[in-house]
């Protein structure tokens, strides 16, 4: 068979039809034959399209303006049009088309190969363009009333296609398609640990994180599982689905928000055919692009590595053959311990010049209480605006944007505050630090001890906390977790509701009865900034008296 070239104008020959059918009759099984657009037959398998299909990463990728130029020809033993199951996987690979052959005559004189199955009719199924306005319903393909072979044999497949690739590619620049962002597909999982709040919030929170490390989110799927799957996190019906959509939305990059092992990866990655990445690389990706200092480009740089360490194992061909077996041991070893061993001395390095600047910052403060000038540091979660509040408070000029990390690098800057017992004005430092995460990755928190250390020295703390998310009770919740687990205990706490002129009087109303000596602030109007200097100086006199 695979010496066989058809006429690149057809669909299929009648004796190529034929053929496939006398032994798809003889083994009594169906076969399915994949042809480029040259003619050649690339690829013979036994069993129906979707148990035939070629895996994402061997197929040619030209993009959502093209199809990959291979069509399959499949047999059926039943008159009827191919399955969605068949439907879908081609999608997943773009066929230029399906052409479905059903078989009559089975059953008779089979006795020394003598097969007498042929062809009754024919189904031509092929891809529709993806709509900038679709809705749920949207249909991914379309497929043709059942037509003779000869009817089938004589229609131009080489007009055809390329009149389908027009429609494509019409589609395709109507959406003015940005090419230098990501177009990421967003996968949510819902365990029976979580509630629907919580999940809605993961979600919202993997879109946001994607939008600032300057991707473009498409569309986010969602599934509810009682666990996670070991092997591939969600369902494999919903992989399916997952690459699916990436097919038609042109999609380059899925991001789930649930942190996955390197084997959840790499399964993910061979049957979906473009880039998979979790929750944790995705904020490691914004540290990346957010580090300015050297501190910060350090830091950053360690927690990547701490990161990729643990999936070394089965990163490539070349480096996926460690074991303890026949056929595991040899040169892919050697490469893969190199690159380890190679890592681990970058991250000893690091680590020495984290522990270094960690002495640093550490003389610094003893310069600073020496000199007794009281240290706070404002916390909170990320995109919460301890940065515009140190703006307002100092008239800095720290970097501010509505984005999740805008601040990476510490800040300090000098504020006078009226003394509470002789009534003078005297000097405080506020340190504005890197923002706070439900779940922060152990790999960042590791890294970036020496700036969280600012918080744990610091004579008291402002918690900034945004009123206007609906999620602000789990953001208080996650800052405090995440406190619980410093090293060292911090100081005396100040609750700081930002954010007010964008809230419900209702929702002012039960923050002020749950947290009675918290200060309520608009930060970018400058609203209610008096009464926090006033609780910023009591928090620094009993804070001192503790």
């Amino acid at each position: 068979m695979y010496r066989q070239r058809l006429p690149g104008g057809t669909f299929v020959t009648p004796e190529f039809a034929q053929r496939l059918a006398a032994i798809s009759t003889e083994i009594n099984q169906p076969v399915c034959a994949y042809l480029n657009r040259r003619g050649q037959i690339i690829r013979i398998g036994v069993g129906t399209p979707r148990q035939t299909k070629i895996p994402p990463l061997e197929l040619p990728r030209y993009g959502a303006e093209r199809l990959c130029g291979i069509r399959c020809i499949a047999t059926n033993f039943k008159p009827e049009p191919p399955k969605s199951a068949s439907l879908t996987a081609m999608v997943q690979q773009r066929l230029d088309a399906l052409v479905v052959l059903t078989l009559t005559g089975i059953g008779f004189e089979r006795r020394g190969g003598g097969a007498t199955g042929y062809v009754q009719e024919a189904y031509l199924a092929h891809l529709l363009p993806q709509q900038e306005d679709n809705t749920e319903d949207f249909s991914y393909w379309t497929v043709s009333p059942p037509m003779s072979l000869d009817v089938l044999t004589k229609q131009d497949f080489l007009h055809w296609v390329e009149g389908l690739e027009t429609e494509f590619r019409r589609e395709y620049i109507g959406q003015k398609v940005d090419q230098e962002r990501d177009r990421v597909l967003v996968v949510g999982l819902m365990t029976d640990k979580t509630t629907q709040q919580e999940f809605d919030h993961s979600v919202t929170e993997v879109v946001r994180l994607v939008d600032t490390a300057g991707g473009e989110v498409l569309q986010t799927i969602s599934q509810k599982r009682s666990r996670p799957h070991p092997q591939t996190v969600v369902g494999v019906g919903k992989v399916e689905e997952i690459a699916l959509r990436v097919q038609t939305l042109g999609a380059n990059l899925v991001a789930f928000n649930q942190n996955l092992s390197s084997a959840q990866v790499r399964n993910l990655e061979s049957s979906i055919g473009v880039r998979v990445v979790d929750r944790t690389e995705v904020i490691l990706d914004i540290f990346a692009q957010r580090a300015r200092s050297r501190a910060g480009k350090l830091q950053v740089e360690l927690a990547q590595l701490e990161y990729t360490l643990p999936r070394l194992i089965g990163s490539g061909k070349d480096m996926s053959r460690l074991g303890g077996g026949i056929g595991t041991r040899g040169p892919g070893e050697t490469k893969l311990e190199t690159e380890r061993r190679g890592i681990q001395r970058r991250i000893a390095r690091l680590q020495q010049e984290v522990n270094q600047l960690q002495q640093h910052r550490s003389r610094l403060r003893q310069q600073r209480q020496k000199q007794e000038v009281p240290t706070v540091a404002i916390i909170g979660y990320t995109n919460a605006g301890k940065s515009t509040l140190i703006n307002a408070l100092t008239n800095a000029e720290v970097y501010t944007a509505d984005q999740l990390f805008a601040t990476l690098d510490p800040t300090t800057r000098r504020l006078g505050v009226e003394n509470v017992t002789t009534g003078e004005y005297q000097t405080i430092l506020l340190v504005d630090t890197v923002g706070f995460i439900q779940a922060l990755p152990p790999p960042l928190v590791d890294a970036f001890r020496a700036t969280l250390e600012e918080v744990t020295e610091a004579d008291g703390l402002l918690h900034v906390v945004d009123l206007s998310h609906p999620a602000w009770r789990s953001h208080i919740s996650s800052v405090k977790e995440i406190l619980t687990q410093m090293p060292l205990t911090p100081g005396p706490m100040l609750m700081v509701f930002n954010k007010i002129d964008r809230v419900e009087v209702e929702t002012l109303a039960a923050a002020k009865e749950e947290f009675p000596a918290a200060a309520f602030i608009a930060a970018s109007e400058t609203k209610g900034l008096g009464t926090l200097r006033q609780k910023l100086a009591q928090l620094i006199y009993y804070g001192a008296m503790v």
